[in-house]
């Protein structure tokens, strides 16, 4: 069945599943699976554990795993994490559909959840396709403006070449940078992830591989959602 979504919405029944009444227990699930992860249990094993545990769903225990952390995690990404003061005269280099979807689903109305790592972090999964949705420009021109009110001198946007429309996506960052008079560069690479891991610049993501491997990161999807998306549907984790 081909994929016909016009928005990077919420799912139909994540009004439910994240409703204010659930945040106790999924902060408790978040609260026992870090537990678990600080005393190096298999992630897998432990999400299973958790989420029987507390009658999570498939959807809540994606949730779930992506707000957690081991406390070293913890500590290592916040040591290494960049204040937007350091942004002025830099280079930094974006994750590009890691920080987009966040801001596309903040638009859509989409759940954002905050971690306990500090970062948020959409819902939204591609398989191995991306589709320009009606938020994609407006949450591009969002970065943007937010990337040059911090006076950063350069950005390269790293996209996963394997993921499809990542070329089309290319042209429309490229264009929308050349009218607004952004310096910015895309890149299409096959795997962005072990690139931006092992940069000695400013990195931009919200992925937990990349975080615990990366000298300096900026927590920017955060930044431009609390900054230019008020009414951003947040579920906050981040206490567990």
């Amino acid at each position: 069945m081909s994929d016909k979504r016009t928005h990077r919405g919420a799912h139909p029944e994540d009004e439910s599943r994240f409703a204010r009444d659930a945040w106790p227990r999924l902060s408790d699930a978040t609260h026992d699976l870090s537990w678990l992860l600080s005393r190096e249990y298999a992630t897998a094993s432990a999400v299973k554990l958790v989420g029987d545990r507390y009658r999570l769903d498939t959807r809540q225990r994606l949730a779930v795993t992506r707000c957690a952390c081991s406390d070293a995690a913890r500590i290592r990404r916040t040591h290494h994490q960049v204040a937007s003061v350091n942004l002025k005269g830099a280079t930094i280099l974006l994750d590009g559909y890691n920080v987009l979807t966040s801001v596309e689903a903040a638009l859509g109305g989409g759940v954002i959840l905050a971690a306990r790592d500090g970062c948020f972090r959409d819902m939204a999964s591609m398989h191995g396709t991306y589709r320009k949705v009606a938020e994609t420009i407006p949450a591009l021109q969002l970065i943007g403006k937010e990337l040059a009110a911090h006076q950063v001198a350069a950005c390269i946007w790293y996209l996963d070449s394997p993921v499809s429309n990542s070329g089309r996506l290319k042209i429309i960052m490229q264009n929308l940078a050349r009218d607004a008079g952004w310096n910015w560069r895309v890149e299409l690479i096959h795997n962005p992830d072990s690139v931006l891991a092992g940069s000695h610049e400013i990195i931009a993501t919200a992925d937990s591989m990349i975080l615990d491997h990366s000298e300096r990161w900026f927590n920017l999807a955060r930044d431009v959602i609390t900054n230019c998306v008020p009414d951003a549907w947040i579920v906050d984790l981040s206490t567990s």
